[in-house]
């Protein structure tokens, strides 16, 4: 599918020397000849299971003295996701930003209380895309400089910040990728969320302001941006991330899914907590985001001849047309990680399908499953 053409041309690209290639680069798209010559410096890993939901779910004092702020070490990697980063400059997740699922899910619970099922399905889906199967490390973004202005975005960044099938346009706070940099934080967007939350939402970031922002970003897209693309994970994403954002970075003591600018951004630019933060009351996730939606009723789509010629694709799913995600659990296996893995072998293919089971049981057993590379492990 052309969605995904643009990571397959990527991660190709990566490989200019088999002799250093990352432990935590992705092995999606390339040749078997590569893959085998890469094999022998990797040491392989059996996934573990995902840790199970949190038995003591309740706010708690997460910027604590086992976690606090640290600034940037040369060759930490930090990319379009504030949460990770925040949860990487604390220590909840390795500082370097590289870390296994295993990791991600526990930290995201533990520091967040994002809750265990979306926390998987997004952890699982963009360790298959972005991730090491074999070595079972994934990259939350890319190499950063610790001192002086922000170094320029490589070609070929990988991680997190690859874009096409995880990492999409219209971001709050990270420029599209067309424009070459969509990662570091970008202070004249995040200067016009600041009035958007003047104007709707007195000062704080909520659900009210994620609604017209979310619209704001879209049109802002369209209107410069002659690749912009929201169909398919993009289209769910760029809207639960809206409240994912309303719902984690408030205080637990809050518990009111509203957050004061002053924290808003030491979470989106310095990739950090608050002085005395605590986490969520409770497990969050995408409560909210039939709000957002509602603001500004919107279809995926897509700019299909430059700027300003949006067009709806009736084929991309919806969260009205796929309430329980079957269509995009289906579209998610056939058109991004088969093609980035036709045909898989030995170590790779059994991880594959190990972490395609994990990505599965996050749909709670309501989807038919798949089954491209068999069903024994």
């Amino acid at each position: 599918m052309a969605r995904f053409s643009s990571f397959i041309v990527l991660a190709i690209a990566l490989v200019s020397s088999t002799t250093a290639f990352p432990a935590y680069q992705s092995l999606g798209g390339l040749s078997q000849r590569q893959i085998d010559s890469i094999m022998p410096g990797l040491k392989a890993v059996k996934p573990k299971d995902p840790p199970p939901p949190l038995k003591d779910n309740g706010t708690k004092l997460v910027n604590d003295a086992k976690h606090p702020w640290k600034p940037l070490r040369d060759g930490d990697k930090r990319g379009p996701c504030p949460g990770l980063n925040t949860l990487a400059s604390h220590g909840w997740l390795p500082r370097d930003g590289v870390a296994t699922p295993q990791q991600i899910i526990a930290a995201s619970q533990e520091g967040f209380n994002f809750e265990s099922q979306i926390a998987r399905r997004f952890t699982y889906s963009s360790h298959l895309i972005d991730g090491n199967l074999v070595t079972d490390l994934l990259s939350i973004g890319a190499k950063t400089d610790k001192t002086g202005p922000d170094p320029p975005a490589p070609a070929n960044p990988g991680g997190l910040n690859l874009h096409g099938a995880i990492e999409g346009d219209a971001s709050m706070t990270r420029g599209d990728a067309y424009w070459g940099d969509n990662w570091h934080f970008n202070e004249t967007q995040f200067s016009e969320l600041l009035e958007f939350m003047d104007k709707y939402g007195d000062g704080l970031y909520n659900y009210k302001v994620a609604g017209e922002f979310r619209y704001q970003r879209i049109q802002e897209s369209i209107a410069t941006n002659p690749e912009f693309n929201f169909t398919g994970g993009r289209f769910f994403a760029a809207y639960i991330e809206t409240v994912v954002g309303a719902n984690l970075f408030s205080d637990g003591r809050r518990n009111d899914s509203q957050v004061p600018a002053d924290a808003a951004r030491g979470f989106f630019q310095d990739s950090r907590m608050p002085d005395d933060f605590h986490r969520a009351a409770r497990p969050f996730s995408t409560e909210g985001v039939e709000v957002v939606i509602g603001a500004h009723p919107f279809s995926p789509g897509r700019n299909v001849n430059g700027i300003n010629t949006y067009t709806i694709d009736p084929n991309s799913p919806t969260f009205e047309s796929d309430p329980d995600g079957c269509a995009q659990y289906e579209m998610f296996v056939n058109e991004a990680v088969v093609p980035l893995y036709p045909n898989p072998t030995g170590v790779l293919r059994r991880n594959l399908k190990i972490n395609l089971q994990h990505y599965f049981d996050t749909f709670g057993g309501k989807c038919k499953q798949l089954f491209p590379y068999g069903r024994d492990h």
